[in-house]
């Protein structure tokens, strides 16, 4: 019997693979994060903003850290649903004034 008929075929990321995707994922994200709020900053000066994406680095940081240490499913979840909160609540106070 062959090596090849006797082990099916992986499909998919190798769990290095996925890792290095995710930390590069949360690397680029954390980088639109902070020059976003560079720029929200330039155009109104509010400690909410300033909060709201602070928190959205924090996250982004957070699953870096968790994908390093393999991870990786619960920091696709954290960076996901933690920056999509944080912009959306940061959007959500400024369009109240």
């Amino acid at each position: 019997m062959s090596e090849a008929n006797s082990s099916p075929e992986r499909q998919g990321l190798t769990p290095r693979q996925a890792r290095r995707i995710r930390i590069a994922l949360s690397a680029v994200i954390m980088i639109a994060v902070g020059t976003t709020l560079v720029l929200r900053l330039g155009s109104t000066h509010s400690v909410l903003t300033m909060g709201f994406y602070g928190i959205a680095l924090i996250l982004s940081g957070s699953a870096l850290v968790l994908s390093r240490q393999g991870r990786t499913r619960v920091a696709t979840a954290v960076l996901g649903v933690g920056v999509a909160v944080a912009v959306a609540s940061e959007w959500a106070v400024a369009s109240m004034r």
